[in-house]
């Protein structure tokens, strides 16, 4: 062999090298929005499995606010749908934003039902209702800890998808952009999640 051929073989074992390296990290940070999203699911079905219950004790409060009721109730089912949509598959961007629309649905429904039950003296004094309600903020708050890790996941993989020369280890293994979990309006998440009853 001769200087040309070693150098040869030897940028091509480099080219090799970093071609894999470049995939497994892909793999890597993919399956890492995967277990994000699975933490973040816990919160999800816990915040979902707490709606019920908050409608449940308005209902005898409330019996001529069976609108409101409803729309929960149906937000609720719409979220629960679209969280099972995503299970699936964390890292494509259609679920996600199917989950981030319902979720915003849901947020609008449980601000009015919020609203609603602020007029009820009787329904806000309700001992059930209060540790429901209680439950539900601590739920929140674990919610929003585990989007932000999920986002802070899906930035990292996005950015190395993105980057030269790994974007084109992306295109060629269909390294698709995946999209961030964000739930409400921009104004409406700087004002924050307010659960009092």
């Amino acid at each position: 062999m001769n200087t040309t051929q070693i150098i040869t073989l030897v940028v091509v074992a480099l080219i090799v090298f970093w071609g894999v390296g470049a995939y497994n990290r892909l793999i890597k940070l993919r399956n890492e929005i995967t277990n994000a999203f699975a933490q973040i699911d816990v919160q999800l079905k816990r915040r979902h499995d707490l709606i019920p219950n908050l409608v449940e004790v308005a209902r005898k409060y409330l019996e001529h606010e069976r609108e409101t009721l409803e729309r929960v109730t149906a937000a609720r089912a719409q979220v629960v749908a679209a969280t099972d949509l995503v299970r699936g598959q964390p890292n494509q961007a259609g679920p996600i934003k199917s989950l981030n629309l319902a979720e915003g649905v849901l947020s609008s429904a449980m601000g009015r039902f919020q609203a609603i039950v602020e007029a009820y003296p009787e329904l806000k004094a309700d001992q059930s209702m209060r540790d429901l309600s209680e439950e539900l903020t601590h739920t929140e708050n674990k919610v929003a800890f585990s989007r932000q890790l999920f986002n802070d996941a899906t930035l990292d993989y996005n950015n190395s998808a993105q980057q030269f020369p790994a974007n084109l280890m992306a295109g060629v293994f269909s390294f698709k952009e995946a999209a961030m979990l964000q739930f409400t309006s921009t104004d409406a998440e700087r004002i924050g999640v307010k659960v009092a009853f």
